[in-house]
């Protein structure tokens, strides 16, 4: 493990959509902070690499198999990480998808759907089947949201991902009122362009798109603060100081990660 203060110590996280991107690097933070990790994803044998990192620094992983769309297997995943490592006190709901980008008058219900619960429904049965578990001993949830659906709208096809992505907003706010009473804290963290590969989860109708595209132009770039996109490790800082007590009065939140991206 690094040397740095370990102030995660005897703490237990759960992590979706933990074997790559934002989910990979936030794994490794938090272990290296003390935590035991759950990492809880569709792509097995993605995770196992994860883990044979976050071991290799003397830090303690379980992976769970879990199709986060199925109630059942989300439940009986938190369950499995609460078995193996005695508690439950950090969930970080970030498994989604871009899914299909087309034009509403194009897109099928199906694909709609799909993206909604994807992103949405995974959201709802990874925080409602924490909530019995963090209620012991409180705890911080965090939600990966966007700035697509909150701040950003020229995402042109992008109407499931955005509205999913608005609704996860509303949707941690209201849990962060009501898992008050658990001391169960709630935020929503809202990426920019962060260099992952959710592209492979991305599926663009461009033919059908150009009947719409309204094109916009940044001259001096989109990218203010550093001139690129950020990286996945930038956003697990976030995350790690959210799950962390130095956050102990922050709730209901929206925290943008994007280099002011959106403020263009």
């Amino acid at each position: 493990m690094s040397n740095q203060l370990k102030i995660l110590e005897n703490k237990v996280a759960i992590i979706t959509g933990a074997a790559s991107g934002i989910g990979k690097a936030t794994a490794l933070r938090l272990a290296n902070s003390g935590a035991a990790i759950g990492l809880i994803d569709l792509k097995e044998e993605k995770a196992e690499s994860v883990k044979a990192e976050i071991v290799k620094r003397g830090g303690k992983a379980l992976i769970v198999d879990v199709d986060l769309k199925d109630p059942e297997r989300v439940k009986q995943g938190i369950d499995k990480v609460v078995q193996e490592f005695g508690r439950l006190d950090i969930v970080f709901a970030n498994a989604g998808i871009n899914g299909v980008v087309t034009t509403i008058e194009d897109f099928s219900p199906e694909d709609w759907d799909t993206t909604l619960e994807t992103n949405l429904k995974s959201t709802f049965l990874t925080v409602k089947y924490s909530i019995p578990h963090l209620k012991d001993n409180g705890g911080s949830i965090i939600i990966t949201s966007s700035v697509n659906g909150n701040r950003k709208f020229s995402g042109t096809g992008m109407s499931a991902y955005s509205s999913s992505k608005a609704a996860q907003m509303a949707f941690g706010k209201m849990a962060a009122l009501e898992l008050s009473t658990y001391k169960i804290r709630v935020n929503i963290i809202c990426p920019g362009a962060i260099n992952t590969n959710i592209g492979e989860n991305t599926h663009p109708n461009k033919s059908k798109l150009k009947k719409v595209q309204i094109p916009v132009e940044y001259p001096q770039g989109s990218h203010p603060l550093e001139d690129k996109p950020g990286n996945p490790e930038q956003v697990a800082s976030l995350v790690h100081f959210l799950a962390s007590d130095e956050s102990n009065h922050i709730s209901g939140s929206e925290i943008y990660v994007d280099g002011a991206e959106t403020l263009l």
